[in-house]
């Protein structure tokens, strides 16, 4: 069992050493500089949006100033649609890199809207940008290699190590001093500047702990990782440098070769549908509605809006005037014909993720930043989520026109004091995206 005298020891033992205290320096050093970047990122990202919330409201009054039909109002009104930053974004930016977090859409068929600025995930964007969780996953498990590789290797190659056994009142006790007083204060440089930065970002109490759970369990995970590999009776007489090149082998494997590996097996295993292909899709289903009979449009919009279906009296032979619930009929058609894709394509993305979540058993440092992300809601999820949320509004949207079109009531812009706005606290499951 160890006491305060032998923590005493070890401490002024392990940090006699220039060699650990400029370590635990450039932790410090770099822990504060990606928290630095993650919080800039998102302090930009915030910006942003309350600019665009700004011009988004102005820009939509003048619409409303020169217009005098519902029609028209729908076109060239636009909504900003956004996924606020959360309390601890800044720690772990996650797919807000690779998803997108804002879109300005309006009345005319969504899928295009959405998927327009679809990007591919570039091959290596596994590991991330630098922010705090790149440094906790990636980069911090090289640190504990370095503190611990030769905990035991360099006292048996200064024959020092039997004589400690022996001399010592329990030599347990040694090295498990040894370990904690080496760890904690790795653990502390690393999660102080998070702490900080959670303060000052406005992260709740448990959202805090949350986060400085994963870090200390990513730190146990690998000390015993490295440990294990030290106390290991086959590398019993292998040097502190050989006993170095199999951890960060070990590693190489797991932080490197199992994410990557994993990440391209899982692209050729899952069929997905290209961002591009749905766009595609609904821009020829829209504009081929131009040549096709009236009735094929109002046939298939019938399908899903039934309420309506004694109100789509047109003929453009015999009317002059240009018809908006014909126009914005074949928009809906253009979405309900891209559909099944849009489907396909977010259910592919949720199956990556799945599938990435069973892989990242294999790489503790995988799942460290799949747990970190989560715990920032910067995860695969939460950006289906806020896309999901962008159907669900551009819904209400439709409805709200949709009877100001149909039923034709004279135009009076108090009426839009009812127009749907968007919240991206509201949060719907696929299943509900789709209704009006």
């Amino acid at each position: 069992m160890m006491r305060y005298s032998d923590i005493k020891r070890e401490a002024g033992f392990v940090f006699g050493h220039r060699q650990i205290k400029l370590t635990l320096l450039v932790v410090f050093l770099l822990s504060s500089v990606s928290l630095w970047s993650g919080y800039s990122e998102m302090q930009e990202q915030q910006a942003t949006i309350e600019r665009l919330l700004d011009k988004d409201e102005t820009e939509r009054n003048a619409v409303l100033t020169h217009q005098s039909n519902y029609g028209m109002v729908a076109y060239y009104a636009f909504h900003l649609t956004y996924a606020p930053p959360s309390p601890l974004a800044f720690a772990a930016v996650g797919e807000r890199d690779v998803f997108p977090w804002k879109h300005r859409i309006r009345m005319l068929a969504l899928e295009g809207q959405i998927y327009e600025s679809d990007t591919d995930n570039p091959e290596l964007a596994f590991l991330g940008r630098f922010d705090f969780a790149f440094v906790t996953s990636v980069l911090l498990p090289l640190f504990i290699i370095l503190l611990l590789y030769d905990l035991k290797a360099k006292e048996r190659e200064a024959r020092r190590f039997d004589l400690l056994n022996v001399t010592a009142r329990n030599s347990h006790a040694i090295w498990s001093s040894r370990v904690l007083v080496t760890l904690v204060p790795l653990a502390l440089v690393t999660l102080i500047p998070f702490i900080a930065f959670s303060v000052v970002n406005g992260a709740s109490v448990f959202q805090t702990v949350t986060v400085c759970t994963i870090v200390i369990g990513s730190i146990i995970v690998w000390s015993a990782i490295v440990l294990a590999i030290g106390a290991a009776k086959r590398f019993a007489n292998f040097s502190a440098t050989h006993l170095a090149s199999i951890m960060l082998g070990v590693w190489l494997v797991t932080t490197v070769i199992v994410p990557v590996t994993g990440h391209t097996i899982i692209n050729a295993s899952v069929d997905t549908p290209e961002g591009g292909d749905i766009v595609l899709t609904q821009r020829e289903a829209v504009n081929s509605a131009w040549d096709k009979p009236v009735e094929q449009t109002w046939e298939a919009f019938i399908e899903t809006h039934p309420q309506w279906a004694d109100k789509t009296d047109f003929d453009p032979q015999r009317d002059s005037s240009f018809n908006w619930k014909w126009y914005y009929a074949f928009q809906q058609v253009g979405d309900q014909t891209a559909k099944e894709l849009s489907e396909a394509y977010q259910a592919a993305t949720l199956r990556k993720d799945k599938i990435a979540s069973y892989v990242a058993l294999l790489s503790p440092s995988l799942l460290t930043q799949r747990l970190l992300t989560s715990a920032a809601d910067t995860d695969v999820k939460a950006m289906v989520n806020y896309e999901n949320n962008v159907r669900a509004f551009h819904a209400s949207l439709r409805k709200f026109y949709y009877h100001h079109l149909f039923e034709a009531p004279e135009f009076s812009s108090a009426s839009f004091k009812q127009l749907p706005k968007f919240s991206p606290k509201i949060r719907k499951t696929q299943e509900n995206t789709n209704e009006d």
